[in-house]
């Protein structure tokens, strides 16, 4: 179980990242999901003992991340969005290094564990090879690896999609999935809402440094059901949907615009047929609720 109770930071600019967050989440693949600046990173740093909160608590099992930050850390994995990696060294010389960092002094142990690790990440074939010639997936998959040494409470990834392509997303998704276990918290930060509902169990959205939703993704998607409709136009039309309907979303569809629409008492009109919602129709019609209140 990871708590987090009422989490402040603010920057000495000014900038109030974090406006009292609370959160407690059980084990499995728990989505934090908002856009760029919404303050996840920095949520994501203060789980990391990288960066020091200015009030509030964070406890795992019982230990307290704030004031017991060596306990803390030996339960943790991390997988930074920048994460930094010698190009010279090989796949299994840069696991040994992070094994060694992690505590793991005998060499046998360390052998042991390299090749599990290796193999877990489908990365066995390409020990010997320089990281400095990975792909973008391959990097995050040996980023994985050494999350995974110390077998952590709590494994902290984020944004650990973006970039990746269509088959390296899968395969990093089944990864994830394979290592949330009965014991394991897997926080997985993100912008992208593809992500959080393909793998999450629970998710919360953050907005402006507040938790503005805290739910399953069933949840969420049964909270919008029957009330998503979708209408393809001419480009020069859109406004005019816009000034009659709340348009939740637009997209460009074969030199023509498919809107996308939210109307809670029936079809909005005879052009609009019915669709299925998705999380991000929920996530986008939130945002734009918050946004027209303030």
């Amino acid at each position: 179980m990871l708590e987090i109770r009422e989490l402040k930071k603010t920057y000495a600019s000014g900038v109030q990242a974090l406006k009292g967050i609370s959160l407690e989440v059980c084990a499995g693949v728990f989505g934090l999901l908002g856009p760029n600046g919404a303050g996840k990173t920095t949520l994501m740093k203060i789980l990391a003992t990288l960066l020091e909160p200015d009030s509030g608590e964070i406890a795992v099992n019982g230990v307290d991340f704030i004031g017991q930050k060596m306990a803390a850390r030996r339960m943790l994995g991390y997988l930074p969005q920048e994460f930094g990696l010698y190009p010279t060294l090989t796949a299994e010389q840069t696991l040994q290094y992070f094994a060694k960092l992690k505590g793991v002094a005998d060499g046998k142990e360390r052998a042991r564990l390299i090749d599990a690790l290796l193999e877990r990440v489908n990365l066995s074939n390409a020990r010997k090879q320089s990281v400095g010639g990975f792909s973008g997936g391959m990097r995050q998959r040996l980023g994985i690896a050494q999350a995974l040494i110390g077998q952590p409470r709590l494994i902290i990834v984020d944004e650990p999609t973006a970039g990746l392509d269509p088959e390296e997303r899968n395969r990093f998704h089944n990864l994830l999935s394979e290592i949330a276990g009965e014991n394991t918290v897997v926080l997985l930060s993100t912008h992208i809402v593809s992500d959080v509902s393909t793998l999450c169990g629970q998710m919360a959205i953050i907005r402006h440094g507040e938790i503005i939703a805290f739910c399953t993704p069933q949840a969420a998607l049964a909270q919008i059901a029957n009330v998503v409709w979708e209408t393809t136009v001419l480009r020069e039309k859109v406004s005019i949907l816009r000034s009659r309907f709340k348009v939740v979303s637009t997209q460009m569809f074969e030199g023509q615009v498919c809107v996308r629409v939210f109307s809670p008492n029936g079809r909005p009109g005879e052009e609009f047929s019915p669709v299925i919602p998705t999380l991000e129709d929920y996530y986008l019609n939130l945002v734009s609720q918050l946004e027209s209140v303030n």
